[in-house]
């Protein structure tokens, strides 16, 4: 038993270096052509064009926005739901809710991205909210991504508050603390940790998302500076780019390369910042 867990935690860490080898390759032959400055700063998307340019700031504009938006929505609506199971919530009503909510994350995100096409975006935004949007706008990707977003957040953190001792609301009850005070002060700071931990991982599933932005946000790289707009974002031009007629090992092919390095840098920057976060913030008890 002891050999067959170590070996599934290697196979764990070669997948990722293996991951990492397949994207390098591809990638330094296009950085070989064009500079790292031009990438990560040009303000111009246009890779298959006849005078091709490759800034991959409209790109980068257009996740961020997307996860930004979404997690707008996760957060709050996901925290409200862990509060009230864990703390709120009697036995039998929460076996019921707590499953249904984590039904939700079982939903093809496929099915999310028509749900923003054909229902968020013309009858929410348009006809309810008279918001000003186009067929395509990161404005209704994002908040449809946050609704598939929430189970994340609120089965973890609904775990880390269910883990804290009873003691301490004990003892917070007994100083005359009402449920809403020790579920805020006492409760939501003693399992910050795993909260945080829940939300990092919500933000590393909004940046990764792919079909949802496909076919919900639009195709067009611009530089994002208002959520109505249309936008590519990195993951929605990887997954059309992958689907093209490029020539394997053209330039225009390396991109797909560059871009899904780029997106692998941030999301291990993000790991990266929610294990020293966790770290900080993580009590034993």
């Amino acid at each position: 038993m002891r050999l067959l867990l170590r070996l599934a935690a290697w196979l764990s860490i070669l997948i990722t270096v293996g991951i990492v080898i397949s994207l390098l390759s591809p990638a330094l032959q296009f950085f070989a052509e064009v500079s790292v400055v031009e990438f990560l700063t040009g303000t111009r998307w246009a890779p298959q064009f006849a005078d091709p340019t490759f800034g991959v700031l409209p790109l980068v504009t257009a996740t961020a926005w997307t996860t930004a938006i979404a997690l707008a929505v996760a957060v709050p609506f996901g925290l409200g739901a862990a509060v009230y199971l864990a703390e709120y919530a009697r036995p039998r009503a929460r076996k019921i809710l707590k499953p249904i909510l984590e039904l939700l994350a079982g939903v093809p995100t496929v099915v999310f991205g028509f749900f923003a096409l054909s229902f968020v975006a013309p009858t929410v935004l348009r006809e309810w909210l008279s918001v000003e949007v186009g067929t395509f706008s990161i404005l209704a990707a994002g908040l449809v991504m946050g609704v598939m977003i929430i189970p994340t957040v609120a089965s973890l953190s609904e775990d880390a508050m269910s883990a804290v001792p009873s003691a301490l609301r004990q003892g917070s009850a007994a100083l005359g603390a009402n449920r809403m005070q020790t579920s805020l002060r006492v409760v939501f700071p003693a399992a910050l940790s795993g909260i945080v931990a829940a939300v990092v991982l919500g933000i590393s599933r909004a940046i990764g998302e792919t079909m949802i932005v496909a076919i919900a946000a639009g195709a067009r790289p611009q530089m994002v500076t208002d959520p109505t707009m249309e936008g590519a974002t990195m993951t929605g031009f990887i997954a059309r780019m992958a689907l093209g007629d490029a020539r394997v090992g053209s330039l225009e092919y390396n991109t797909l390369f560059a871009v899904g390095l780029l997106l692998f840098v941030l999301t291990l920057v993000v790991n990266a910042i929610s294990i020293q976060l966790v770290r900080r913030f993580r009590q034993e008890y």
